[in-house]
């Protein structure tokens, strides 16, 4: 994902095209563009990290991809003469505080509380630890997206000595950094912080306990036992100890010269408090945005213990992962629905990016997501060739196809499409043949057991009836154009669809109204709203159409719908 030169552009005309872009993710490389300029600095590491108690989601995902268009866009405000690095950094030694909801055997889990996450054992029985076993998730995730990525343990960094010099010059500012962190807190949680951790050398606990010496010169702290009441002093270097998370996040910065973050705007204070804690050290924070949360299907925050919301394996059971990238990339500043019902709107949002991009000038297409999606060299756009025209079939148009020859099968979505192109297969039109894929699963899990089909007024009987008949009269190739135009000519002479406000429309010549369409969709289809009209008859054929209009004016649509939906109670009652 570091492509930089698209053949459509010169280097130097996207360069100053990317100077004036207002994407979001050059809006965000341009601040470090500027921190580069104060510093002269010859490389510029970007972050994000992973909280491995709870199996990964769709908002790390979300992190790390954001975060690569941001570094990608910079790599072109800087002509790439800045090196980069991403690291995906794991905080995998902290101490897990309850069960999650969304994994097996969870009282092998529950009798290690409290314990690093690399310390407790993995409850799938595939890892040497918990923390181990969700950072090879995360891992592999990544890597199916191909993304340019370092993957660091805190666990790694901590044992292996790569903190400890960052871990003796905090414990030398030790009062600094209390001042910093104690008027964050009510007046009991303050009485008893502090930001060293110690793993209790016998439990192997993360002990939240006051320290009652501070020797900065030792490398050492003293602390006692709150249930046994012992004593003990334990050096803060070797993964003897470890941070709060947020001093910790401040030492990481500091220690790693971490120079762009993001984090979610539920964590805007902490990070003016592990910035304040950096400057304490004698760092700088790095940049950064806040962005929105993800809520599920009841408005609540996703949560990595909940398991709430959807998965990144569910989003790609029927979905693309560019399409889950764009769902990314659009408004990171707003609050998203992250639910099932986003995926098919997402996949052709998608798609009508694809293909405006080669029409468009190098301005358009800086501000056009597949350009961030896919750093900077998008796929060409596969389309049908119907009568030299080329047209786009958009995941909805599938759906509908499924859903009207009622099959679960994709050699029937196949044999629709080859009439309609003869010669495409999976082999000449790949994209397409996931597209499909994608489709039938979604089709069968969602579209199939919700459809609602209702029965046409003598209104709609008589305008369904016009409309077969115009068809009829139509040849079996028409075009997508031509059945459109018999559509609205069916349509413009009935009272109940006209609209006198739309833009040309004359009370000799009306406008067509989106009830005409919303009627079709509902007693045809079962669905509140659909794909163009005219566009899915020359796909399906209009002897098929015609077949699909009578079988809804004698009731058969729903009632096959109804022995659908006993079929599929029956099954999962059994």
């Amino acid at each position: 994902m570091t492509a930089l030169d698209p053949s459509a552009t010169s280097a130097l005309t996207l360069r100053e095209a990317a100077g004036q872009a207002g994407a979001w993710p050059f809006e965000e490389a341009r601040k470090i563009v500027a921190r580069v300029a104060r510093t002269g600095q010859k490389e510029v590491i970007f972050e994000t990290g992973y909280g491995p108690s709870g199996l990964p989601h769709i908002g790390t995902f979300g992190e790390v991809a954001r975060t690569t268009m941001v570094r990608h866009a910079f790599r072109l405000l800087t002509d790439d003469k800045v090196k980069t690095r991403l690291i995906a950094f794991s905080d995998d030694m902290d101490g897990l505080r309850k069960v999650p909801d969304n994994i097996p055997n969870k009282d092998v889990i529950a009798a290690h509380l409290g314990k690093p996450l690399t310390q407790i054992p993995d409850p799938f029985g595939t890892h040497s630890s918990f923390g181990a076993h969700n950072n090879a998730r995360l891992r592999g995730f990544l890597d199916q997206f191909g993304f340019d990525y370092e993957f660091a343990s805190a666990t790694d960094y901590y044992t292996s000595g790569r903190f400890d010099a960052a871990l003796l010059h905090m414990l030398a500012r030790y009062e600094a950094v209390m001042a910093i962190m104690l008027p964050s807190f009510r007046q009991e949680r303050a009485a008893t912080y502090s930001p060293f951790l110690p793993i209790h050398p016998e439990t192997g606990v993360v002990m939240q306990v006051p320290i009652e010496v501070v020797d900065a010169a030792a490398g050492k702290i003293a602390w006692r036992d709150p249930v046994s009441g012992e004593s003990f002093v334990t050096l803060v270097t070797g993964g003897h100890a470890k941070l709060q998370w947020k001093p910790d996040w401040a030492m990481r910065w500091y220690a790693l010269g971490i120079d762009y973050e993001m984090a979610g705007k539920d964590l805007i204070e902490s990070v003016k408090l592990s910035g304040e804690i950096v400057r304490a050290l004698g760092g700088a924070p790095p940049e950064g945005f806040n962005y929105e949360l993800f809520l599920d299907e009841k408005g609540q925050k996703i949560s990595k213990s909940k398991g709430n919301g959807l998965s990144i394996e569910e989003w790609l059971t029927y979905a693309s992962p560019e399409s889950l990238s764009l769902f990314m990339y659009q408004k990171p500043s707003a609050a998203k629905r992250l639910y099932f019902d986003v995926i098919p709107r997402t996949v052709d949002d998608y798609l009508s990016f694809l293909e405006a991009y080669p029409r468009q000038g190098v301005k358009e297409q800086l501000g056009n997501p597949v350009w961030h999606i896919h750093s900077g060299a998008p796929p060409a756009p596969e389309l049908l060739r119907h009568e030299g025209q080329g047209t786009a079939i958009s995941f909805g148009m599938l759906l509908n196809l499924a859903a009207v020859a009622n099959s679960e099968d994709p050699q029937v979505l196949w044999g629709f499409l080859r009439r309609y192109a003869p010669g495409v297969s999976p082999q000449t039109h790949p994209q397409l043949d996931r597209l499909i894929t994608y489709a039938v699963r979604y089709f069968r899990d969602f579209v199939r057991p919700s459809k609602t089909y209702r029965e046409a007024d003598e209104v709609e009987r008589a305008a369904l009836q016009q409309l077969s008949d115009m068809l009829g009269r139509l040849p079996a190739d028409a075009s997508a154009e031509e059945i459109q135009t018999a559509l609205y000519d069916i349509a413009r002479p009935i009272p109940r669809y006209q609209d006198l406000k739309a833009k040309g429309a004359t009370p000799e010549r009306p406008g067509v109204s989106n009830e005409w369409f919303n009627m079709l969709y509902q007693v045809l289809l079962g669905e509140s709203r659909g794909p163009r009209f005219g566009s899915f008859v020359a796909l399906y054929g209009i002897a098929e159409t015609r077949q699909l209009i009578a079988d809804a004016l004698a009731g058969d649509l729903i009632r096959r719908h109804a022995e659908f939906l006993v079929e599929r109670s029956g099954e999962k009652g059994a």
